[in-house]
């Protein structure tokens, strides 16, 4: 091994620890920034539409009162499903675009948070 250094990383252990730390507290500027920030699903075409976080909580849940229909529960229960389903999606989405800034070439490793 070369002085200073470990093959394929292309500078020495100072430099690569800098590096790491330095990712380290944007990660985790960025997960604080995620929990703030919302994703929005709209299903039904409209009828159903669900706001969650970052952090893949549900916020608000708006359901337009012509879908309810106490003979057809059934179809109201599918759509909040499918629009809590589609925000997470979205979160999922957005949590992973923001960390692969930060990780770049680093592979899986933005599924980690």
């Amino acid at each position: 091994m070369a002085k200073g250094g470990f093959p394929g990383f292309g500078g020495n252990m100072g430099n690569i620890m800098k590096q790491a730390q330095k990712m380290q507290k944007d990660m985790e500027k960025l997960q604080a920034e995620l929990h703030e920030k919302t994703v929005e699903a709209t299903v039904g075409g409209g009828a159903v539409t669900v706001v969650a976080s970052g952090k893949k909580e549900i916020q608000s849940i708006v359901i337009k009162p012509e879908v309810v229909d106490p003979d057809d529960v059934e179809m109201l229960q599918d759509l909040v499903l499918a629009a809590i389903n589609e925000a997470l999606r979205k979160a999922d989405e957005m949590v992973s675009g923001e960390m692969g800034k930060i990780t770049g070439g680093l592979g899986g490793l933005s599924g980690l948070f």
